[in-house]
């Protein structure tokens, strides 16, 4: 009987153990940096690029957008943080969209907080440089390049 149980015991642990090696992987976060340069007056328009690192690699990454609303001026962005929810680079791809309103003058603290369709959640926060100011709605996409 004793022998039964270590036997029950050993073969219960290994099969918990490949299940949990089987499991679903759980979503994983990398971090961005991205660098973006606006300019607009009315009808704004944004290009950038940036690296995403994931698992110990990295990703460059393309970036566009427009905005529209009252839109004047023009900055730069330097913005870095955190993605969240990955489970592959290809995950981060997509239209992220905001509503925001913002004023850089010579230089000035930015901050968003952005998700796309695939539920990838983006935290940035950085530093923008020259003359702009917003009240817009926006549309930033992301593409790996």
């Amino acid at each position: 009987m004793n022998v039964i149980t270590r036997r029950s015991l050993i073969l219960s642990g290994a099969a918990l153990a490949a299940g949990a090696a089987v499991s679903p992987a759980e979503a994983a976060t990398g971090s961005v940096s991205i660098r973006l340069v606006s300019a607009g007056f009315i009808f704004g328009a944004t290009v950038g690029s940036g690296i995403l690192r994931f698992q110990g690699t990295d990703f460059r990454l393309k970036i566009g957008g427009v905005s529209a609303g009252a839109t004047i001026g023009a900055s730069g962005t330097d913005l870095v943080g955190t993605a969240y929810n990955l489970h592959q680079p290809a995950d981060i791809e997509g239209i992220y969209s905001a509503v925001g309103a913002g004023l850089a003058v010579a230089g000035g603290r930015s901050a968003a907080q952005l998700t796309n369709a695939r539920g990838v959640r983006l935290k940035l926060h950085g530093r923008q440089i020259g003359l702009m100011f917003s009240i817009d709605l926006s549309g930033m996409s992301i593409s790996l390049g």
